[in-house]
C-alpha cells in the first residue's frame, strides 16, 4: 500500500484522537472549575504507527483491506487517574455519553493479566465529520492509575527491546514490581478522602485567587489607579496571612466593586 494511501486512511483517526482528547480534557477542567475533585488527572492519545498496524495485522492474520474493521486500537486514548476508584467513575462517564458508543469493555484491573499488566480497556465507536461525510471510528480507551501507567510504560519498552522474548529473570522482577503497584494503589485508596479534600481546598483557593486577580486587572482599565493599587495591596496582605475566609469575603466585595464599574461603563 502506498504511503499516500496510508495517510488518507490514518487522517480520520488522528482527527478522532484530537477531538476525544479535547473532550476528556474539558471534563477534567469542568470538575476543577466547579471546585470539584476530577477523576481524570491526565489525558494522552496517539494513532498507531504504520509499522505497528502491519505487525498486528500479520500476527492476527488480518488482510490490509480489513484493518479498519478488524483492528480496533488504531486510535488510542489513555486516561490517567490518581486512584483505582476513579477508573470506574471515568468508565461510567464514558458509558453515559451519547457521542461514544461502547463496543467492548475489558477489566484488567480486577482481572490482572499473567504478566502483571493492569488497566481498564474500553473500545468505543466514535463518529467524526470529514470532508467526505461522517465516518465511524473505532478507538480504544485505556484507563489506569499513575502507578499502573508507570509499570505498563516500562513493560512495553522492555517487550519492544526483547521482541516478546524477555529473559525470565527480568519477567519475574516485573511481576514483583506489578505486585508492589497493587499494594501502592490500595494504600493510596485508603487515604483517598484526605487527599481529595486537600486537593479540593487547593483548587477552590486557586479559583478564588484567579477571580480576584482578573477583577483587579480589569479595574486598572476603568478605575482610579491609586484606588486599584490600594485594593491590590489589601489583597496581597490577606493572601500572605493565609486567611481563606477573609480572602473569600474580599473576593465577594471586589465582585461588587467590579460590577459597579461595569454598570457605569454600560450606562
Amino acid at each position: 500500500m502506498e504511503i499516500q494511501m496510508w495517510r488518507s486512511i490514518l487522517e480520520p483517526y488522528a482527527l478522532a484522537v484530537d477531538e476525544l482528547k479535547v473532550k476528556f480534557e474539558h471534563i477534567r477542567e469542568a470538575y476543577r472549575k466547579d471546585g470539584l475533585y476530577s477523576p481524570i488527572e491526565l489525558v494522552d492519545g496517539r494513532v498507531k504507527s504504520i509499522s505497528s498496524i502491519l505487525e498486528k495485522a500479520q500476527k492476527k492474520h488480518i488482510s490490509l483491506d480489513d484493518i479498519e474493521t478488524q483492528i480496533d486500537d488504531i486510535a488510542g486514548i489513555r486516561i490517567i487517574c490518581q486512584f483505582i476508584e476513579d477508573i470506574y467513575i471515568v468508565a461510567d462517564l464514558i458509558r453515559k455519553r451519547a457521542d461514544m458508543k461502547i463496543v467492548e469493555e475489558l477489566d484488567y484491573v480486577k482481572n490482572t493479566k499473567a504478566s502483571g499488566y493492569r488497566s481498564y480497556h474500553m473500545v468505543i465507536k466514535y463518529r467524526i465529520e470529514t470532508i467526505h461525510g461522517p465516518k465511524d471510528i473505532f478507538c480504544e480507551i485505556q484507563i489506569r492509575t499513575l502507578a499502573m501507567n508507570f509499570w505498563a510504560t516500562i513493560e512495553h519498552s522492555l517487550q519492544y527491546k526483547y521482541k516478546q522474548n524477555m529473559p525470565e529473570t527480568l519477567r519475574t522482577r516485573l511481576l514483583k514490581a506489578a505486585e508492589a503497584i497493587v499494594v501502592l494503589d490500595r494504600e493510596m485508596s485508603l487515604v483517598r478522602g484526605e487527599i481529595m479534600d486537600a486537593q479540593n481546598s487547593f483548587t477552590v483557593k486557586s479559583n478564588v485567587v484567579a477571580d480576584i486577580l482578573n477583577n483587579i486587572q480589569n479595574l486598572y482599565k476603568v478605575a482610579n489607579k491609586r484606588e486599584v493599587v490600594k485594593i491590590q495591596d489589601e489583597f496581597f496582605k490577606i493572601y500572605q496571612e493565609g486567611d481563606y475566609d477573609a480572602l473569600t469575603q474580599f473576593a465577594k466585595e471586589l465582585d461588587i466593586i467590579s460590577e459597579g464599574y461595569r454598570a457605569q461603563s454600560l450606562g
